[in-house]
């Protein structure tokens, strides 16, 4: 298993850091950096792989008539790469012919058009494929715990509850919170 921390943007400095995680074909990454669909797709293809399935979660600009003018992620990081690394695996269990998946979150302020979320997955055909990421994005937003806010043009806001979360909280308060209060109250994007 490599475990790499990629603190070159120390979150003490005003940045913040980039974990990644692989394990068995599996990688999973929480970023405060614009997602590479690229790299994504180069961590899982195989010479065995006749479909690649790529899934990708993006900003709109809209939200019930209010104009969204971005997002802002937030995450319990240890907790979140853990699930993240579950979905990969009860992906493994519903799909057999899975080659290489991969999960990256995007936290931090997302704009509008950019991507949030990148789900992947190389399969020896593409029905396995566009399943295993289809069962992917379900998965992630049923179970990691990753909160996501709207920022309106009018200069309010708002906590979005995710409705497909099991076990979510409708009154998560993020105001002077610390990651370790998300793993027992929280909402999901």
């Amino acid at each position: 298993m490599s475990d790499n921390n990629n603190n070159n943007d120390n979150v003490e400095g005003g940045k913040k850091e980039k974990i990644i995680m692989e394990l068995d074909d599996n990688y999973v990454e929480l970023t405060y950096d614009v997602i590479d669909s690229t790299n994504i797709i180069n961590k899982i293809t195989k010479e065995e792989a006749g479909g690649i399935s790529l899934f990708i979660g993006t900003t709109r600009n809209n939200f019930q008539d209010k104009e969204v003018v971005h997002l802002e992620y937030e995450a319990y990081d240890k907790m979140a790469m853990k699930e993240m690394l579950k979905v990969c695996n009860t992906i493994r269990e519903e799909i057999k012919d899975i080659l290489g998946i991969a999960i990256v979150h995007r936290l931090g302020v997302v704009p509008v058009k950019e991507a949030s979320v990148i789900i992947a997955a190389s399969c020896p055909h593409r029905k396995e494929a566009m399943e295993a990421t289809s069962l992917g994005i379900n998965l992630l937003k049923q179970i990691v715990p990753i909160w996501k806010k709207e920022r309106y043009s009018d200069g309010t806001s708002n906590w979005k509850k995710n409705s497909e979360c099991k076990g979510c909280v409708s009154n998560h308060n993020h105001n002077n919170h610390n990651n370790n209060n998300h793993k027992n109250d929280h909402q999901h994007q």
